[in-house]
């Protein structure tokens, strides 16, 4: 392996920065290079993915979860997971499907009365307004089970599951119109629009399919069924779909396969279905004005209501020149339509070439009534030739397609060939190839099917990875492929596993376009963004009983939930509402009872329900599921079940030694003076907070404010403690000045933070070696016994620099090899006033420089420490 040259390496890092610090992280990196065997172009792409600490990706994606039911979120370019959305299935982390509130969106899923808790999400699709992501709602449609779900993105939870009252399958499922007005979901294995019985016979007579158009409402993110409608089409086996945007717009677009309308029969001794249902040379692409067909479906004489739903019948389509036929390659999965709205891309996976339509020669033979023939359903079929733009062939296997922000380029999956394609849909000609591993199904561009795709990246959605990870048994992850598409050429930069279902498709969106809730508003039901009538705040917690129905109002704050104890008879109906009191960001609880099969998360602000029947007697610890402080071994309680009917011997009390008087007193005054030198440390920070403004940078200002929130229940709990003082009860005393040291110790914690963002944002900026050095002293290990503006196990080193004469060389050699300098006078009283010995950490001299320049940093700003 080469020497990493010192060139290369300025150009990764920076030219500047890079002549500063090639010479030692040169001798690093080629020895781990050596080590890994990584070779220089290894390293450059590993440098495109990496996120430092606290840096956040560019854009977010958004892929379906498959047979989980969920959806998948992660960021491009650091492929980082992010978050897992319950969607159909039940989540227990996020308490999807064991709440009430969430277990009512779920149950929006039902299918003729059955409870269904798995889904196999397939197409996700963003919300649009003039054909580009606006980042307000996601949906999803289920293969398995034909719904849709809405994802509300300002919190990243579903709001609404919708059923299609006809479909029995679907797969062309989700997408939206390019001012997300409504929602076209296609129907995939044909079947009888009615619930009842057909034999296999009548397929042609009696089995259909079909696309939904649902109206949806962007203000608030729902679907309205009442206002939906299908146009029902042939038993063709309709599949993915796109809808117009720009000229294009108001008109759908969906591709089918199966025009042969066979139906198999393996078991009598027939062909089997792959055979049968590809036999033509063509399939049929489906044209269709929705918005015509939207406006028809209000009047009543144009529709028929199956399972209390509009359905538009193909006459009435016909009729209004609403619904035409193009000959398409055989078994094609997938029509894209480009960012004008102009031309439409199909490929048939059976055919090594890409079809491009052209929308304005559709347009002109439907002006014109140029018909070649009609389907056996009356259906005009518009001529391929006089349709089309024109072909191309890309290779084996060609399936979907994301398109470039350069006029004419895109790309397209060759699922045979593992292989994505560039290529000019334009001038019908290729321009570049990248392999991929292995089988790629869908793509995810970024931004790619908009009316603003943005480039930089593609993602192969691979279904198989055979040996490209560690071996976890026969079922393997599946693998998602980041390739750099910004230079000439395209390059694969990193794997990454998913093993979450098999993700069919993603979509991508700029992460700036996406602005989710931190908090929520105080009582919050989230699933619905109204008050929960269970609302509970500090103070008002209780238990009330009405017969057999026990409410509890109940609240969790770090580090308690209130009530600690709740008993109930064996048979009661519980309810439980609880609320989270946080303010403080991120700091979640999570709510369960052992042995009961529940659980909900709560994030800061949210009030969620848990019902149930206390139907086993015994006791129960409940606890917050979520690690939400020092303390949260402590935040449980006990639900104690009891059966009326039958008598309860107590147990004989232990005899405890109760401490004396005098004892419990002297307990009570040392908790006081812990309390009021607490109180002194908190002030000292108010003061600094105050004198520096911290009202004028809003980070600081936020975490203030959640101090306060801590601090300002202390006057409440100061009262109780004299109250219990005065009656005599020192023990009860101690108790709550023990609590108000609890709420002392959080508001610290919180206010020291608030400080230490304040100094970050006055103080005066690091230069890239301060910014080392404090890297290398915290990595080195010094702020294991030195800490800035404090004396701890070692001596504050504000100041360092100037206690000594020529203070740099000194500072440096003792770094560098204390073990020479522990005889100096000064460093000998050191060693014996903290009894320890400085260790040698065994520093390069340049990161001793970069500390040196932390220190005089420190030094520049040590009115802040």
């Amino acid at each position: 392996m080469k020497r990493f040259p010192s060139k290369f390496l300025s150009v990764l890092l920076g030219t500047a920065v890079g002549a500063t610090i090639a010479s030692s992280a040169t001798n690093e990196l080629s020895k781990v290079m050596k080590e890994r065997g990584l070779s220089e172009i290894d390293v450059v792409r590993a440098a495109k993915t990496y996120n430092p600490t606290g840096v956040k990706d560019k854009y977010v994606v958004f892929s379906s979860g498959g047979q989980s039911g969920q959806m998948i979120v992660y960021g491009v370019p650091s492929m980082r997971l992010l978050k897992y959305i319950g969607v159909f299935t039940p989540e227990p982390w996020q308490g999807y499907g064991f709440d009430e509130e969430s277990k009512k969106v779920l149950r929006q899923g039902n299918i003729r009365g059955r409870e269904i808790n798995w889904g196999d999400t397939h197409h996700p699709a963003l919300s649009e307004t003039d054909g580009k992501y606006d980042g307000k709602w996601l949906v999803i449609n289920d293969k398995a089970n034909p719904r849709i779900a809405v994802i509300d993105l300002a919190d990243f939870e579903t709001k609404q599951i919708v059923v299609n009252p006809v479909f029995k399958s679907e797969h062309g499922g989700s997408f939206f119109t390019q001012n997300s007005e409504h929602i076209l979901e296609a129907a995939q294995y044909a079947a009888p629009f009615d619930n009842n019985y057909h034999p296999i016979e009548e397929y042609k007579e009696a089995y259909r399919g079909g696309v939904t158009v649902w109206k949806f409402d962007p203000k608030i993110g729902r679907i309205k069924p009442k206002d939906s409608f299908t146009i029902e089409m042939p038993p063709y086996m309709q599949d993915l779909s796109d809808s117009g945007k720009g000229i294009s717009d108001g008109w759908g677009f969906t591709n089918s396969f199966n025009t042969e309308m066979y139906t198999g029969g393996i078991e009598i001794g027939m062909p089997p279905n792959e055979a049968g249902m590809s036999r033509n040379d063509t399939d049929f692409l489906h044209v269709y004005n929705w918005k015509k067909l939207y406006e028809l479906s209000k009047d009543a004489k144009n529709v028929k209501i199956i399972n209390d739903h509009k359905v538009i019948p193909m006459d009435i389509a016909v009729k209004n020149d609403a619904l035409f036929l193009i000959p398409e390659p055989k078994s094609p999965h997938g029509v894209d339509v480009d960012p004008t709205g102009q031309y439409l891309i199909v490929c048939g996976k059976l055919d090594t070439h890409a079809s491009v339509y052209d929308f304005k020669k559709i347009k002109k033979l439907i002006k014109n009534k140029e018909y070649v023939g009609k389907d056996p359903y009356g259906i005009p079929i518009l001529d391929m030739k006089k349709s089309l733009h024109g072909q191309v062939e890309l290779g084996l296997g060609p399936l979907h397609n994301q398109y470039s922000p350069v006029d004419g380029e895109v790309y397209t999956s060759l699922y045979v060939d593992s292989q994505v394609v560039k290529w000019n849909f334009k001038k019908l000609k290729v321009i570049d190839k990248e392999n991929v591993h292995y089988n790629i199904g869908h793509l995810a561009g970024m931004e790619g099917k908009t009316a603003d795709p943005q480039g930089d990246y593609i993602i192969a959605l691979n279904k198989l990875s055979i040996d490209r990870f560690q071996n976890v048994g026969p079922l393997h992850p599946q693998n998602h492929q980041l390739i750099d598409i910004s230079g000439k050429t395209m390059d694969l930069l990193v794997d990454m596993p998913l093993p979450l279902g098999e993700p069919h498709q993603a979509v991508a969106i700029r992460a700036s376009k996406l602005h989710p809730h931190v908090r929520y508003e105080m009582g919050t039901n989230t699933r619905t963004g109204e008050q929960h009538i269970g609302k509970t705040l500090a103070g008002e917690e209780r238990i009330e009983r009405d017969g057999k129905n026990v409410t509890v109002y109940a609240t969790l704050v770090r580090s308690h939930i209130n009530p600690e104890r709740i008993t109930v008879n064996k048979g009661d109906k519980v309810t439980i509402y609880m609320t989270n009191l946080e303010r403080a960001q991120d700091e979640t609880h999570g709510f369960t009872i052992d042995n009961y099969d529940l659980h909900s998360s709560l994030e800061p602000g949210k009030t969620a329900t848990l019902k149930f029947e206390a139907d086993i007697e015994g006791v129960f610890p409940y606890y917050c599921t979520e690690f939400c402080s020092a303390l949260h071994l402590e935040m449980m309680g006990y639900l104690l079940v009891k059966d009326p009917n039958k008598k309860y011997e107590s147990a004989q009390k232990l005899k405890m030694k109760s401490m004396t008087p005098e004892e419990l007193k002297a307990e009570y005054d040392k908790t006081v003076a812990v309390n009021n030198s607490t109180d002194a440390v908190i002030q000292s920070v108010v003061k600094f907070l105050k004198d520096n403004k911290y009202q004028e940078h809003k980070v600081v200002s936020d975490l203030v404010t959640d101090a306060f929130d801590q601090y300002n229940q202390i006057p409440e709990q100061k009262k109780k403690a004299n109250a219990a003082l005065k009656e005599g009860d020192v023990e009860k005393a101690i108790l709550f000045e023990n609590m108000i040291w609890q709420l002392m110790v959080k508001t610290a914690d919180v206010g020291i933070r608030a400080k230490d963002a304040l100094v970050r944002v006055i103080a005066t900026k690091q230069s890239s070696s301060a910014v080392r050095g404090e890297t290398a002293f915290a990595e080195g290990g010094c702020n294991g016994c030195h800490v800035i503006g404090k004396v701890s196990s070692g001596p504050d080193l504000t100041g360092v620099l100037m206690r000594h004469e020529n203070g740099v060389d000194w500072v440096s050699r003792f770094i560098l090899s204390p073990e020479s300098m522990y005889k100096d006078p000064y460093v000998k009283a050191m060693i014996d006033y903290f009894n320890l010995k400085m260790p040698n950490q065994h520093m390069s001299e340049e990161e001793v420089d970069d500390i040196i320049e932390y220190l005089k940093w420190v030094d520049e700003n040590a009115n802040l420490f």
